[in-house]
């Protein structure tokens, strides 16, 4: 049975041995990748496919492709997707128009990454806008209206559904509020539970059949006054897997950000213990990756279950990307 651990430790644009060896006795549930990892399609469609070689199963493999300032996947050989902002405006004059344009945008960052063997995509950002918040969301929010994110987010799910790609929905239940950065620090959001049931809940409550949610490292202390949303029983069962009533796959945040304490292996029992399916560890060596591991079980039987359904959401035939792409950009232009 494979760990409950999906890492990001390649640390070229191919395996190498070492990596080779740790990976083939690890079994871990899956990869992400980086732009460390990418430099051609014909290099990244390799990478993928010795990935799934090695392991000697299908599996996830996982990146980080929003638009705008987080994709990893970027020009020359790739399109400059805008960011979710774009679309946020646009919905201000034309709702109808901007519903379409994320799902023509979902499906043209599908057809480029299922032709990469590149499975899931960690998009959209369903964090609201706020005030004074740090920017490290920013434009990756589609706005501050939770009704108007819920649905440019269903949007841009169906989008890469219909691509044969499988969305995750994040951070959960919500880090717009967050004033510092928790690539870096620890955020805390101190408003009532009331508050953010209406607004920051909002949006995953109403996308809780994504097929996968990844969590916020943020502590909400309405609930839990210590800990991450990501290691916190109480934020994953009672808000995620209660109030919003989410029964798809909860994959963690990267476990090497700086908002966690303790050691790896610390953190990643933890987020275990607190009812993640999975884990992302992502920007470490061996050793560390190796300490992580032995401190992660082997998926759930839920998990399991779980990971079924996500890659059996009923797909359509894609269209050609010349086609979504003439017709994104005449919705932009007219906006």
């Amino acid at each position: 049975m494979p760990k409950a651990v999906i890492f990001g430790g390649i640390a070229g644009t191919t395996l190498s041995a070492a990596e080779c060896r740790f990976y083939r006795a690890v079994n871990p549930a899956g990869f992400i990748l980086f732009a460390r990892n990418v430099e051609t399609p014909a290099q990244v469609a390799a990478l993928t496919a010795s990935l799934s070689d090695l392991i000697g199963r299908e599996l996830p493999i996982l990146i980080d492709q929003e638009g705008g300032r987080v994709q990893r996947l970027r020009p020359p050989h790739w399109r400059a997707a805008p960011p979710a902002r774009v679309f946020g405006r646009l919905a201000e004059r034309d709702l109808a128009g901007a519903r379409r344009a994320v799902y023509l945008n979902h499906r043209l960052l599908a057809a480029e990454l299922a032709a990469l063997g590149i499975t899931v995509d960690c998009a959209p950002c369903l964090d609201l806008s706020h005030p004074g918040a740090h920017d490290v969301i920013g434009d990756r929010a589609f706005g501050a209206d939770p009704l108007l994110v819920a649905d440019l987010g269903r949007a841009a799910m169906e989008g890469l559904l219909d691509g044969g790609v499988q969305p995750v929905v994040k951070h959960a239940p919500g880090h717009g509020r967050a004033t510092v950065d928790s690539h870096h620090a620890l955020p805390h959001c101190d408003d009532d539970l009331e508050t953010l049931a209406r607004t920051d809940f909002l949006p995953f409550r109403l996308l809780r059949d994504a097929p996968w949610l990844m969590t916020a490292h943020v502590v909400f202390t309405a609930l839990d006054r210590e800990n991450a949303a990501t290691t916190s029983r109480r934020v994953l069962q009672e808000v995620i897997r209660g109030h919003i009533g989410f029964d798809g796959l909860i994959v963690s945040d990267d476990l090497s950000m700086r908002a966690l304490s303790g050691t790896p292996a610390e953190r990643a029992q933890r987020s275990l213990e607190a009812g993640c399916d999975l884990l992302l560890h992502c920007n470490a060596g061996i050793e560390e990756m190796a300490a992580v591991a032995d401190a992660t079980d082997a998926l759930s039987p839920e998990a399991v279950r779980r990971l079924a359904a996500a890659a059996s959401r009923p797909q359509r035939r894609p269209e050609p990307p010349r086609e979504l792409q003439a017709a994104l950009d005449g919705l932009l232009a007219a906006a």
